[in-house]
Order: C-alpha cells, then structure tokens, then sequence
C-alpha cells in the first residue's frame, strides 16, 4: 500500500465483519485514500493485521472485485481498479430549473383553495379501499405475469361502455389506453405521433404542464387566443396554417371554463382532416360540469379519426392514483400498442382491476354525480362570500374554480405565494398564459378544496393580503 490505511473493526454491531471491511475499503477509495492503482495487502496479511479469518477478508475481497473496484494478479498482487475520477458534489445544491418549481409550488399541498385536488369528504374512500384490497390480494395469488401494457382489459371494457353513456364516444376496447394520468397519455400520444420539429396549436391561456409537455417533445408551440367561444380556429389558421397539431380542453377551457362551441367543433375537424393534422382532446374534467349536463366530447364528432381523447381519474378519485386514459383512432391503435408496450406501459394491474369494479358496481357514477351537487354548492357559498367585497365584473365561475379578477398592479403570483403562509393556495392566473405581455392576472380558487366551515374567515384573509399588495403599489 503507498499510504497507511487501517481499518476499523466493530466486533459487537450487528454488520459482519466481511462487510465492516468491504464498507471500508470502498469508503476509502472513494475518499481518495486509496487511489487508482494502489496496492491493498494480501487477503491473507489483512486476515493476520485485523485479527480474523482469512475467509472473512476473501468474501470482502470478492465483492470488492466483483464490483470491480479492485483487481488480482499473480505478478501485481492486489489493487486498486482504475476508475472515472470520482465527483465531488457541491455543498450547494444543483438547479432545479424554473418549470419544475413553478410545478411544485402548484402541487404542494394540502391547502384551501388549491385547484386539481378532488374533495375527499364526498369519496367512498372506505369502499374503494376494500375493491383495491381485494384486487391486491387476488393479484398475490395469481401467477406471476407480465401484464397487458395496453392495460387491464376489464378496465378498458368499463372505460369504453362509460364514454358511450357519458361522453357520447363509440369506441372498442382495444381503442382504449390506460396510461399513469393525463401527463401519461400526452407523452404516449406525442412519441407515437412523431411531430417534433412541427408547429402545435395550443390555448392561450392554457393548462402549463401540457405546454411544456408540447415543447418537451420538440414542438413549436403556437398561443392561440380563447374566448366565449373557445380557442379561436380562425386565427389558429390565419397565423399558422401550418400546424400539425392541437391540444384543446373543449369541454371546460382550462382555465377560463368556456365550452368550445359546436360551430368551432366542426371547423376545427374539418382543418384537422383537410391538412392531415392531429386533435388532442384534453378532457380532464370528463362528467364534472356544474351548470348542466356536460357537452358531448369532440371526439364524438369525429369521423376522420383525426382525435386522440384522454382523460383522467385525477380529478374525479385522486391524483395520487395517477391513472387515466387515452382513446385511439382506429388506424393508430396498433403503433399505439407498440409504443405502450416499450415506452409507456399501463401503471399497477391490481389498481387498474379496482377501478373497473368501481365502475361496473355502479359507485363512480353516483359518486360523480353526489360530488357534483357538493361541489356546485361549494362554488355558490364562495361566490357569495367573494361578492361582499369584489365587484361582480372581477368574478367568473369557471369549472371547478372560482376566478378572482386582481385589481391593476397586483402581482397574482405574489399574492399566492404570501398566502401559502396561512395554508391557502389559489393559482395564479398569469402562471397559464404562455405570454406575459398578454397575461391577465387574478386567483384561481379550487372550489373542491374550499373551506367547508368559516368560508368568511378565509376570504377574508385572502381580502387581507390582496389589500396589503395593492397598498404598496400605492405607496
């Protein structure tokens, strides 16, 4: 050995020796006590200098060399194995980078207010345990398989008869995708599409996370304005003709909650077809519309199969469970499978085989359907607690939120951060809009996550703070 180096031996812990010694051979090494090339003692003048069985230093020089971090040879004895230089990490730690923070301040939780979490008060949380216990225990038992990756066919069974009834889409089970949540089914239908390099449609404002998704895989992303109407398919096709995609939410526009008219509908499927591009249907409240029964999704319109659907148990069971969705056109389903069964396979089988009895036993329609009465009655109680101090035009009711209009100079963004401090957490408005110069501001209050008692004290802090920046904006 070029440098002293001694070992010290625990001989009460529980570690074995052999392992004692291993631990502290590597911990060496990477340290740089033990460099490149140096050479260690004979297994047997280890066995004597610590006092051992000389087994006890072969088993550690074993595993040393079968990690090859240590080499053997008759002529050069044992040493060190040459490596990489190892990294020094730095104290400080690496940049996560603007999206995945923006992310993570939009997902941290629970608190009041917060958009994309579903109500638990109103969920059969006790029966749906049990269906997953019982499919959990019935996976143990069973024989140990690789799954289908296109998902469990029980579950895209239940999904394709649900989408006929609620969704007004005619689709075959072997059109249906499970995927791990909406996120899953963008990406699966992006590496299947193959449109980098190309120009995508996308609403302005929209949902970020699928924007970055876009711009992720490659695309141009394209903001295209949206108003009463939806996303404007006139300008889509005066300012990019050229496009090869749309990502839409014609149900409920994420934010803004209008619906995508029917003539708009109609227009967008015929660009679509005539230019051979592609509709990502971002159905991502599916049944949850408040005012009335839900529009038919566009992919029930389709019929150049020019429409990938996806849709989500996020907001109707948990986001936790990370599972939704994708519908195929007929003529991609097999690339679909192909890529599903590489790249993106379905998520937990035993999971998968408890939704669909939760389905087809009939609780996810009631449960949708005892959610909606909660919910709507939620939003009324925040309009009416809001109204006492904003004036009528700063209110709108979008989906499962409620939109707060800010007062000129107040920074949204700043607002909501400030009050993540009292357990409330709106999501700022300007954070959907790709642009900043055409960024409107305001607070977009969850209606799930609402208060259910001392909805007052609440606004009022919100009041409070929303005050607080508009003063110093004053001042």
């Amino acid at each position: 050995m070029t440098e002293p180096f001694e070992l010290a031996l625990d001989r009460s812990a529980r570690t074995p020796l052999a392992e004692q010694i291993r631990c502290g051979i590597v911990a060496a090494i990477e340290g740089g006590v033990l460099e490149p090339g140096a050479r260690l003692p004979s297994w047997q003048d280890l066995a004597a200098q610590l006092g051992v069985a000389r087994g006890t230093v072969r088993t550690a020089y074993e595993k040393l060399s079968a990690a090859q971090l240590i080499e053997a040879s008759r002529a050069a004895g044992t040493r060190v194995a040459r490596r990489p230089r190892a990294i020094i990490h730095s104290a400080t730690p690496p940049d996560e980078g603007g999206f995945i923070g923006l992310y993570q301040e939009m997902t941290q939780g629970p608190a009041l207010f917060q958009m994309g979490i579903p109500a638990t008060d109103t969920f059969p949380a006790t029966l749906f345990t049990r269906l997953r216990a019982q499919s959990v225990r019935a996976e143990a038992s069973s024989a140990p398989l690789y799954p289908d990756p296109r998902g469990e066919l029980e579950l895209r069974r239940e999904i394709a008869g649900y989408l006929a009834v609620a969704r007004g889409i005619t689709c075959l089970p072997s059109q249906v995708f499970i995927t791990a949540g909406f996120s899953g089914g963008l990406g699966l239908a992006l590496s299947v599409l193959k449109l980098a390099g190309r120009t995508a449609w996308f609403e302005e404002p929209g949902f970020p996370w699928s924007r970055k998704g876009l711009e992720l895989a490659g695309l141009s992303v394209a903001p295209i304005p949206v108003d009463a109407d939806g996303i404007d398919i006139d300008r889509g096709i005066r300012d990019h003709r050229d496009a090869k995609l749309a990502l839409v939410t014609p149900g409920q526009q994420a934010p803004l909650g209008f619906t995508l008219s029917l003539e708009r509908r109609l227009r967008l499927l015929e660009w679509a077809a005539a230019n051979s591009a592609w509709i990502i249907e971002d159905d991502y409240l599916s049944e949850l519309q408040l005012a009335g029964r839900a529009a038919p999704a566009l992919a029930s319109l389709d019929r150049d199969g020019r429409v990938i659907h996806i849709g989500s148990f996020s907001k109707t069971i948990s986001p936790s469970l990370r599972l939704g969705f994708l519908i195929a056109p007929v003529e991609l389903t097999s690339r679909f499978a192909d890529i599903a069964a590489c790249l993106a396979p379905a998520p937990a089988p035993a999971l998968q085989r408890a939704t669909a009895e939760f389905i087809r036993e009939g609780h996810y329609m009631r449960h949708l359907r005892r959610t909606k009465r909660a919910y709507a009655a939620k939003r009324q109680a925040i309009l009416d607690c809001l109204s006492m101090s904003a004036d009528a035009n700063q209110l709108a009711a979008p989906g499962l939120a409620v939109l707060l209009r800010l007062p000129r100079g107040v920074p949204d963004v700043a607002v909501a951060r400030e009050l993540l401090a009292f357990g409330i957490s709106p999501s700022p408005l300007s954070a959907w809009y790709a642009s900043a110069d055409n960024a409107g501001t305001g607070l977009l209050l969850g209606v799930a996550t609402a208060p259910t008692r001392n909805i007052d004290l609440t606004c009022g802090r919100l009041f409070d703070v929303i005050d607080r920046f508009e003063a110093r904006g004053r001042a």
